[in-house]
């Protein structure tokens, strides 16, 4: 996938599903087990929010791109160990990429507590409630955790998980699985 291509993806198709997402999730109403209140959030209009597993997998592909032009259009490769060599670091990125996405973001309470998705709602969530956003493999999945206090240490009393089949991440996979096949290709020749 060139470059620009995987920019205009991310620019146009992520950004559109993200809204899509947005205005479908835009009111979360949360039914709080140890009280039976419903409570009541919504996306704040001025945060953005992006997923960091998305970020990770364009860096990976903008690496892998940046090896593949780094040489002179002009360069010839001496030996196929050479080429190996390059395919392999590729793939590498590749398979990187493809890994962020296929392998969810788990991240501990204080680090949920920390992230900056807490912010992103209004009223502010209730100190006792924690959300997370993640990708995997083809869906977009919320977490939504209730805590209670115990022993001064939070822990969680209950989980609340939501997917979403994004079809366009079913493609990307598919594309990763496709470049991978074409660079073992051109290894094996």
């Amino acid at each position: 996938m060139q470059e620009e291509e995987f920019n205009w993806l991310l620019k146009e198709e992520v950004h559109s599903v993200l809204k899509q997402l947005q205005d479908i999730l835009k009111d979360i109403n949360l039914k709080v087990s140890k009280s039976s209140q419903v409570l009541h959030f919504q996306f704040r209009d001025d945060k953005q929010w992006k997923l960091q597993q998305i970020q990770d997998a364009r860096n990976h592909v903008n690496q892998a791109l940046q090896l593949l032009s780094s040489r002179d259009e002009s360069y010839h490769f001496k030996t196929g160990a050479e080429v190996n060599k390059l395919m392999d670091a590729v793939m590498l990125q590749l398979t990187r990429a493809r890994n962020r996405l296929t392998t969810p973001a788990t991240m501990t309470l204080p680090e949920l507590a920390t992230s900056g998705l807490m912010k992103m709602f209004s009223p502010p969530m209730p100190g006792d409630v924690m959300v997370n956003f993640y990708i995997n493999l083809s869906k977009l999945c919320l977490a939504v955790y209730q805590l209670h206090l115990n022993n001064n240490r939070f822990e969680v009393s209950h989980v609340h998980k939501v997917e979403c089949v994004v079809p366009w991440l079913n493609d990307t996979l598919v594309f990763f699985t496709i470049s991978l096949q074409l660079c073992q290709q051109l290894k094996d020749k």
